[in-house]
């Protein structure tokens, strides 16, 4: 195993999710103010309802595609399917959400580099966040296409074990369980742990409240009405 293909893969994905959890939790701390979403609807909504909703539906379905089809077991997930159907399953259902997402995308970064109004109150981090998750997202459908070379589910595999094995402390195992694969699986891990790494800095803090939110409202405190 190279070295670049450790720190890439097998470092990087900590020091990413070191950066994610410590800069939120620092952010939330010293700066709540700008824990928002930053929303510009309020200055032209035209055609903005449809791409968020194609965007966050498309997104939202990729997310847990990517937590589930990644992180569960062979031997859970094979009482119901096999590794090839769960392939093409992930292919055709990821290409269809993902394609919704990039619609939406391309709509909304549309809206953000061509509306003056838009533009003006927005910021260079947005524009980036939303360039970043535009990369991703192609590179995302590409290994769509580059999976069709191996419809066995063999690479697929491998992919899951590099996630299990972040998720169990296992580096030297993740590196070496995705060092012969395409260099466009590659490229899309690097640029999801450098999302991770921005996450903290960009308007994209809002997930943790669409995740939180719930579970904090079911968890609060009960509201005094009147005092006996």
């Amino acid at each position: 195993m190279s070295t670049s293909n450790f720190l890439f893969f097998g470092a990087y994905p900590y020091i990413a999710l070191a950066v994610l959890i410590i800069g939120s939790w620092a952010r939330y701390d010293n700066a709540q103010y700008t824990w928002k979403a930053g929303s510009t609807q309020t200055l032209n909504d035209e055609g903005m309802r449809i791409a968020s909703n194609l965007f966050h539906i498309g997104v939202l379905f990729i997310i847990f595609g990517h937590f589930f089809g990644l992180l569960m077991p062979e031997s859970l997930y094979h009482l119901v399917i096999s590794t090839p159907d769960k392939q093409l399953l992930a292919m055709v259902s990821g290409g269809f959400f993902g394609i919704l997402a990039l619609i939406g995308l391309t709509l909304l970064i549309r809206r953000r580099f061509t509306d003056d109004r838009v533009r003006a109150n927005g910021s260079r981090a947005d524009q980036m966040v939303l360039l970043l998750l535009y990369a991703q997202l192609i590179l995302g459908l590409i290994s769509i296409v580059v999976s069709a070379w191996h419809m066995d589910g063999s690479v697929m595999v491998l992919l899951a074990t590099w996630a299990q094995s972040i998720v169990t402390f296992q580096p030297a195992a993740a590196a070496t369980a995705v060092e012969s694969v395409n260099i466009i699986y590659k490229l899309h891990i690097f640029l999801g742990m450098t999302l991770f790494v921005v996450f903290p800095f960009t308007r994209l803090v809002h997930i943790i409240s669409g995740f939180a939110a719930p579970v904090k409202y079911l968890l609060r405190n009960d509201q005094i009405v009147r005092s006996k």
